[in-house]
C-alpha cells in the first residue's frame, strides 16, 4: 500500500540554476515540439539585451513552454511553474530544469524573495503572469501586483506574445491540430532606467497592451484553415449557454458542430474558427466570433449577480495537493460562492471533524479552471491555501468521483447529511461561469467597477 505523504511543498527552497545538462535537454525538447510549425520569433530593441532581466509571457497552452526557451537562446532561465508541474514531471528533475513552484491566486512572499534570489545571481525569471491558460484564445486581466514585482526588481522587463499555440492545442480539447504556425513577439517593455521613473500603473498599462491577443482574429487575420474533422468537439465547456433559448449546460459538440440539446440551435465551426447559424429559410449564414459568445456569457453572469439570482451551491470531490508527491483523496465536500467568496466545508486529511474553509473574494482576481483534468476526471476549479491546494469536481458527474475514489487509499465521505441542508445538491457546475461570477465578486469587493 501507498504511503500517503503530506508534508508540505518547501516554499523556501532555493531554486537552483538550470543545471548546464538541462539547458539542451530543454531547446532539444522545444525544438522537437514545435517541429512542422514554421515558428517565427520577431524580436523587438533585444540586440543589447543581457541577464538578468524578467520575461512575462502570454498564456495559451503547454506548448508556451516550448516557445519560451527558444526566444531566450542560448540564456539559461528559471520559470515560475504552478505545483501541478512537479507533482506530474518530479519535483528533482523539475527544479533541475529550472522551475520554481507556487500556487495560483495566492500572496506568496516565498515566490518573491525566490524571485529576487534568481535575478540577483545574474539569470532570467520567467513568468506567465495570467496563471492559466485561455479558455477562447483572449487574454485575461493581469493582477496589479504584476507592476509591482517589475517594479520592486528594478531589471529590464521583456515581454513574449504568443500565436498560434491555443489555436493548435485549446484548453476544452488537447488533441494537437496539425498545421496550425506558431508566433511570437519579443521585446523590451522597460529598460532598468526607464522603471526607475515609470509608475506601477505605467507598467501595468504597458504590459496589457503588450500581453493582448485575441487568437481567432489572428487566425482570421492570417487566413490560416484549421480542417481538423474534431476542431469544434469540447468548445461546449468553454461556450456552455445556448444562444439561442438562454439555457445552461445543454450544449454539446461533435466534429466541427456545436449544438443544443434542448431546442436544437446548431452552428458549424469553418476552418478560420467563426461559428456559423445557417437560417433554413434563406441562404443567409450569421457568423459568431467565439470570444464574443464567451462575452456575452460574461455579461449573462453579471446580470445574475446584479439581479440577485446568482448561486453555486452543491457537492464536490475534493482531492488536496499538498505537495509534489500525491493528490490525498478528501471525499466529499459542500462548496457554496456568494459575493463574500468561497465556503468549502469538508474533511481535510489532517483534520479529526469536517470545518469550513473560506476565500475571499477579495483575494481572487480569478480562479484556475479545467475541462476536462487530465483528460481524463472531468470539469474542475481550484481553491488554493499556501500550502495546499483543492481540486474540486462537481458531485453530480458520480462516475468522476467513482473513478477518484478508486484511485485512493483513504475512502470518500460520501454521506452527504453530514452538511446539514443543501440548497440544491447539484447545483449546475461549470468552471467557466463560476470564474466569471469569482471575477466580478473580485471587482466589486475591491470597488474597481465603473
Amino acid at each position: 500500500m501507498k504511503k500517503i505523504i503530506t508534508k508540505p511543498f518547501d516554499r523556501e527552497k532555493i531554486p537552483p540554476r538550470q543545471a548546464w545538462w538541462g539547458m539542451p535537454v530543454v531547446w532539444i525538447w522545444s525544438l522537437y515540439a514545435t517541429f512542422g510549425t514554421h515558428l517565427k520569433i520577431h524580436k523587438e530593441n533585444t540586440k543589447s539585451l543581457k541577464p538578468p532581466f524578467i520575461l512575462l509571457g502570454s498564456h495559451h497552452a503547454f506548448n508556451d513552454f516550448c516557445v519560451t526557451p527558444l526566444a531566450i537562446f542560448p540564456h539559461r532561465a528559471n520559470y515560475v511553474s504552478e505545483l501541478e508541474g512537479f507533482k506530474n514531471y518530479g519535483e528533482w528533475p523539475y527544479r533541475q530544469v529550472g522551475c520554481l513552484g507556487t500556487r495560483k491566486f495566492v500572496n506568496d512572499i516565498a515566490l518573491v524573495r525566490n524571485i529576487k534570489n534568481v535575478l540577483n545571481r545574474g539569470d532570467i525569471l520567467v513568468m506567465y503572469p495570467e496563471a492559466r491558460y485561455a479558455n477562447v484564445g483572449t487574454s485575461s486581466e493581469l493582477p496589479v501586483s504584476v507592476g509591482k514585482l517589475v517594479k520592486l526588481m528594478g531589471v529590464p522587463l521583456v515581454t513574449l506574445n504568443m500565436h498560434g499555440n491555443y489555436l493548435q492545442q485549446p484548453i476544452w480539447n488537447l488533441k494537437i491540430r496539425k498545421g496550425v504556425r506558431l508566433e511570437a513577439q519579443m521585446k523590451v517593455l522597460f529598460t532598468s532606467e526607464e522603471l526607475k521613473t515609470a509608475s506601477v500603473d505605467e507598467i501595468n498599462n504597458a504590459l496589457k497592451e503588450a500581453l493582448s491577443y485575441d487568437e481567432y482574429k489572428w487566425q482570421l487575420e492570417q487566413k490560416m484553415k484549421i480542417d481538423v474533422p474534431f476542431r469544434a468537439e469540447g468548445l461546449h465547456m468553454p461556450l456552455y449557454k445556448c444562444r439561442s433559448c438562454q439555457k445552461e449546460g445543454t450544449m454539446q459538440s461533435k466534429g466541427s458542430e456545436i449544438f443544443c440539446t434542448s431546442c436544437g440551435a446548431s452552428w458549424n465551426m469553418n476552418e478560420y474558427g467563426q461559428l456559423e447559424s445557417k437560417n433554413s429559410s434563406s441562404e443567409s449564414c450569421e457568423k459568431i466570433h467565439i470570444p464574443d459568445w464567451y462575452e456575452w456569457e460574461r455579461k449573462t453572469v453579471e446580470d445574475e449577480i446584479k439581479n440577485g439570482n446568482y448561486k453555486l451551491d452543491c457537492l464536490v470531490h475534493v482531492e488536496s495537493l499538498p505537495n509534489a508527491k500525491n493528490f490525498i483523496n478528501c471525499g466529499t465536500g459542500h462548496l457554496i460562492h456568494n459575493a463574500d467568496g468561497f465556503y468549502l466545508t469538508f474533511k481535510d486529511y489532517d483534520k479529526s471533524e469536517v470545518e469550513t474553509l473560506f476565500f475571499a473574494s477579495e483575494t481572487l482576481i480569478s480562479l484556475h479552471t479545467e475541462y476536462a483534468y487530465r483528460d481524463k476526471y472531468g470539469m474542475c476549479i481550484t481553491l488554493s491555501t499556501l500550502d495546499n491546494t483543492y481540486y474540486l469536481f462537481p458531485k453530480q458527474n458520480e462516475k468522476v468521483a467513482a473513478e477518484l475514489s478508486a484511485k485512493h487509499m483513504n475512502p470518500p465521505v460520501e454521506d452527504p447529511n453530514q452538511f446539514g441542508d443543501v440548497e440544491e445538491k447539484y447545483s449546475f457546475f461549470n468552471p467557466t461561469k463560476i470564474q466569471f461570477a469569482t471575477e466580478y465578486f473580485y471587482k466589486l469587493k475591491r470597488k474597481l467597477l465603473k
